[in-house]
């Protein structure tokens, strides 16, 4: 087996691990609205859901930040990239195991701790990851081997709320509207093993467990003269002084923020009287659309990871228009096989026209594909604010096409030139995923006070803030000698 086969083999051992991220996050908008109705909670309540899950990601990441400082080592420099993503799964399962006690007594406040646990052990595994990702193999396509992955992440997103129905309610034909906690249990227990297996399966497996920060920090900042630039600082907190990480940990946490909070709040949308604008559907029924937005960022990432295929411009190029009707087609057929009607999903095709469009207009550079996207994204909540009924619900769905590829343009620009800082801002960025936690619960509130309908202002603030990123960090990263185009772009076109 080559070298390029050998990386390529350990990074799909690697990209297991994002499935089962985006496998969780998508199933809490299925136990958003079961938990409201059975613990009968106001909508800011039953965004504590979304907010235990993510702000978990701020607490490990804090504690992996003080525990670095104490050992005066970094965690994963001491532990192993792979030993941690081990570690990190083993506490995920630990944190399923509060389901069974929590079903059976039925407390909320048990489940809500089996979720803060399951993303706490979430936070090691993204922190580990997400750079092993991004520097196993050629750094001029790690960008796009994150997009990959998070394309990965996605088939989890678009699997797991139906699964996570279907465990609840039975299946369609049932005609089951009513939801029974105690059936929450069985799928969370069947996953914690599932942890268990994947840790043993990554243990004995190839993937690396230390990486070369220098080596990447000088491979960015390329063999020009701008390389001086670059900051160099062993002091504490020296990831701080870099401007692209400082701006960087605010443009994940409202990214991070807009992706949950549109996806938490819509089943409160679409369970909405038609005659207020909404469709008007019962809970038991809303799991194929909270499975279209999470497939729509699978849609979009499966276009960016085109890139990192080492075929010709041309065929990367036609794989970028061709693989998001391919994941289109995944989730067509998935939601067939479970029994739902996808007649009604079938205009939503030229939608995904448009974000193929602004992807290739980003030409592969990842501020450009940032700053495209979110506009696109500020477009698509105006427009479903401005009507009613199908047309505004795939207009907010939709949002998920234009945030599938921020995170891996955030990540990448974030921590361009870090070097030996690379982990230390890497736990600053995945602390930053608590953006999920508070702008959920924040739009929560605002629909209190001015309706589920226009509450999604609160997302055109957070992709206004996006777009300003991705012009900033262009201008700080070109005084400091980095070179954007070898961050290529996870858009790849």
């Amino acid at each position: 087996m080559t070298k390029q086969q050998t990386r390529w083999s350990q990074f799909g051992v690697l990209i297991t691990v994002f499935f089962f991220w985006g496998f969780v996050a998508a199933s809490n908008d299925i136990l958003i609205p079961v938990f409201k109705k059975a613990f009968n909670l106001t909508q800011v309540e039953s965004q504590m859901v979304s907010f235990a899950f993510y702000v978990a990601y701020a607490v490990g990441s804090i504690i992996y930040f003080f525990i670095s400082k104490a050992l005066k080592a970094d965690v994963l420099n001491r532990i192993g990239y792979k030993n941690g993503i081990c570690i990190g799964l083993v506490i995920s399962a630990l944190g399923t195991l509060l389901f069974y006690p929590a079903a059976n007594s039925g407390s909320f406040a048990l489940m809500i701790s089996g979720l803060f646990i399951v993303g706490l052990g979430f936070s090691l595994q993204q922190i580990a990851a997400n750079p092993l990702a991004i520097v196993m193999g050629d750094p001029s396509s790690g960008a796009q081997r994150l997009t990959m992955a998070g394309g990965v992440n996605n088939l989890g997103t678009t699997i797991g709320p139906l699964l996570v129905s279907l465990a609840i309610f039975g299946s369609v034909s049932s005609g089951n509207t009513s939801a029974s906690i105690e059936s929450v249990k069985t799928p969370y227990l069947i996953l914690g093993l599932v942890f268990v297996l994947v840790a043993l399966f990554i243990k004995f497996s190839g993937v690396p467990n230390h990486i070369d920060l220098e080596h990447l920090a000088a491979e960015e900042a390329g063999d020009g003269a701008g390389s001086d630039k670059l900051i160099h600082s062993d002091s504490a907190f020296a990831a701080f002084k870099y401007p692209q990480l400082v701006l960087g940990m605010i443009a994940i946490f409202v990214y991070v923020g807009v992706e949950v909070s549109t996806a938490s709040n819509l089943p409160a949308y679409l369970e909405l009287a038609k005659d207020k604008g909404g469709l008007g559907l019962e809970t038991a029924v809303i799991a194929p659309f909270i499975s279209l937005y999470w497939a729509s960022l699978m849609i979009g990432r499966w276009s960016g990871a085109a890139g990192a295929f080492d075929v010709a411009s041309s065929t990367k190029k036609l794989l970028g228009i061709v693989l998001p009707f391919v994941a289109f087609g995944v989730f067509l057929a998935v939601n067939t096989i479970a029994g739902h009607d996808v007649s009604i999903f079938l205009p939503y095709a030229p939608v995904i026209v448009v974000m193929i469009v602004a992807g290739l207009l980003a030409r592969g550079n990842p501020a450009r594909m940032l700053l495209n996207f979110a506009i696109c994204g500020i477009a698509a909540l105006v427009i479903g604010m401005l009507t009613t009924g199908m047309v505004s619900t795939f207009a907010f769905i939709s949002s998920g096409l234009f945030c599938s590829v921020m995170w891996p343009c955030i990540f990448a620009l974030a921590i361009a030139g870090l070097g030996k800082n690379t982990n230390e801002g890497s736990s600053f960025l995945i602390m930053m995923i608590m953006g999920g936690a508070f702008v959920s619960i924040f739009q929560g509130w605002v629909s209190e006070q001015i309706g589920i309908h226009m509450s999604y202002w609160v997302g055109v603030a957070c992709f206004a803030y996006l777009a300003f990123y991705a012009v900033k960090a262009t201008q700080v990263l070109r005084k400091q000698g980095i070179d954007l185009d070898k961050l290529a772009a996870s858009g790849g076109h």
